[in-house]
């Protein structure tokens, strides 16, 4: 197997909330703190983030954040003017007007069309090797099946002429298990899990686009061993409770009540691990992220995860 940032390009994908651009920023930092010239780039174009290194807002044109590291958001009508000038030699222009009407009437009505710029912008990268990686802070688990088959499928309907050629490229560098792959971003947790095991099927089934590795964010930590589980149900008699208390001083019963939560939860987060592994190839590279009881966004949450991360591959 290819090792996850030896690859060209990454979709990192996952079910909302679990952390996905997190994921998607980390490993960007890490791969650029290894050396690689590294493209990240925010395809919902939400807006944030350029939050997860506290730099300023990103655009449709690539901007270097720092030694390695550049960042882009997607925009689809200037994907499609650098699209008419690189691809079809038309003349650029700063407002496509008609052009850009003709091109929403056509990808309404032929769903895929808009998929495709968004497709062909992150591999003309790969191909024209302007980044050594490119990671794509991709859209949620439910869409990115589509996203990333929308050339197979123009390809099917255009048989001959220079959109087919333009497809064919495109799909050559997606099939390709060296240079591509996706990254699957879960929780453990009993919908992302679902969602987890239901994708990594669906790109099987549907799709010749490897899955390279699945990241499970938000991973409790074994805060106790057995003989300290046992010890606590032991200790937690009201007498026993009441006589600690006296002796240190203070209530210890919350710290008894907080030591039956965190092992209520490490134990039920565990069987959803469980599940997931069950539910996936088992030759399938999965790593783990422990949950950060701090802010989730910013630069040093996105150095620390990508520590974690470094010490995972």
């Amino acid at each position: 197997m290819v090792p996850l940032l030896d690859r060209k390009l990454l979709f990192v994908t996952g079910k909302g909330g679990v952390g996905k651009s997190t994921i998607a920023a980390s490993l960007a930092l890490l791969a650029a703190e290894q050396g690689k010239k590294t493209l990240v780039c925010e395809v919902d174009a939400k807006g944030n983030l350029a939050d997860f290194y506290e730099a300023g807002e990103t655009s449709f044109a690539a901007r270097e954040l720092q030694p390695n590291l550049w960042a882009m958001s997607m925009n689809t009508e200037e994907s499609l003017k650098e699209y008419l000038s690189l691809q079809l030699k038309i003349p650029f222009v700063a407002k496509i007007g008609p052009i850009a009407r003709t091109f929403d009437f056509i990808a309404n009505a032929a769903p895929g069309v808009k998929e495709i710029l968004t497709i062909g912008k992150l591999t003309y990268e790969v191909r024209e090797r302007n980044y050594d990686l490119v990671i794509v802070d991709s859209v949620a688990s439910g869409h990115i099946v589509g996203q990333l088959t929308a050339p197979t499928g123009i390809n099917e309907l255009v048989q001959v002429g220079l959109v087919r050629n333009q497809t064919q490229w495109m799909m050559d560098i997606l099939n390709d298990p060296a240079q591509t792959g996706v990254v699957i971003v879960s929780a453990p947790e009993e919908m992302p899990v679902a969602e987890t095991i239901e994708l990594a099927q669906r790109l099987d089934a549907e799709t010749d686009i490897d899955l390279a590795a699945v990241i499970v964010n938000r991973v409790l930590p074994e805060l106790f061993t057995e003989r300290e589980e046992a010890l606590f149900e032991a200790m937690r008699t009201p007498r026993k409770i009441d006589a600690i208390s006296k002796a240190v001083g203070g209530a210890v019963k919350p710290v008894f009540d907080a030591a039956e939560l965190a092992v209520t939860l490490r134990r039920t987060r565990a069987g959803h691990l469980a599940t997931l592994r069950e539910g996936l190839d088992p030759m399938l590279p999965m790593m783990f992220v422990p949950y950060l009881f701090t802010r989730t966004h910013g630069a040093r949450a996105t150095r620390r995860v990508a520590e974690l991360l470094g010490e995972e591959l």
